[in-house]
């Protein structure tokens, strides 16, 4: 019978708060038994196994994430969509390590496709760097440097991986007005030719 009071989303928002004290991959379902006070099995009225747990993270966290960003860029476009957009990422993933190690993870594609956090986060990314004139296969590529850019910086960062003595907002902001100038620059991709059926 569920403890009186346990629910899962009680449940993950406690697991995001072990994941930012402790780290995500010390996230499981004995520990967070042990902060509640009841045995493991108790937590199974509420999620499938530890993957369900996870995954239930990686949403709650995308959310707030896409929150932060979305409330960051409102109002703006360009250089300063682009800025705001990459500062309330950094300081997400800087101020909420677990958190953040959360969205990093694979989710199925059910999953994904029918969460309202991922597919707000598609509809701001995308919005942004459409005010650049970009279109797929453009828009893919473009997204996919934005990320990889941002998660290596704050990874790099948050390890303490930047040991020179220039200070690292700095760099950080040449990194967004490279982004910017790219972006601006971007080679597109070839339109495809049509065919003729003749």
């Amino acid at each position: 019978m569920p403890r009186a009071g346990l629910t899962a989303d009680r449940l993950v928002a406690a697991a995001a708060d072990l994941a930012d004290e402790a780290g995500f991959e010390n996230v499981t379902l004995s520990a967070l038994a042990r902060r509640f006070g009841v045995k493991d099995a108790s937590l199974y009225a509420h999620v499938r196994n530890l993957q369900d747990l996870r995954t239930r993270l990686a949403l709650l966290a995308g959310g707030e994430l896409i929150d932060e960003i979305a409330a960051a860029v409102a109002g703006r476009s360009g250089k300063e969509a682009l800025a705001a957009f990459a500062g309330a990422y950094r300081e997400y993933a800087l101020t909420r390590p677990g958190r953040y190690a959360a969205t990093q993870i694979r989710i199925d594609q059910d999953l994904a496709a029918a969460s309202s956090a991922l597919r707000r986060t598609a509809e701001i990314t995308y919005g942004m760097l459409r005010a650049y004139g970009l279109r797929e296969p453009d828009l893919t590529d473009a997204v996919r440097l934005l990320r990889s850019t941002f998660h290596g910086y704050c990874a790099l960062e948050s390890a303490g991986g930047f040991g020179a003595a220039r200070d690292v907002r700095a760099s950080w902001d040449k990194a967004i007005d490279a982004l910017h100038i790219t972006l601006e620059n971007w080679p597109r991709a070839e339109p495809e030719k049509e065919t003729d059926d003749d």
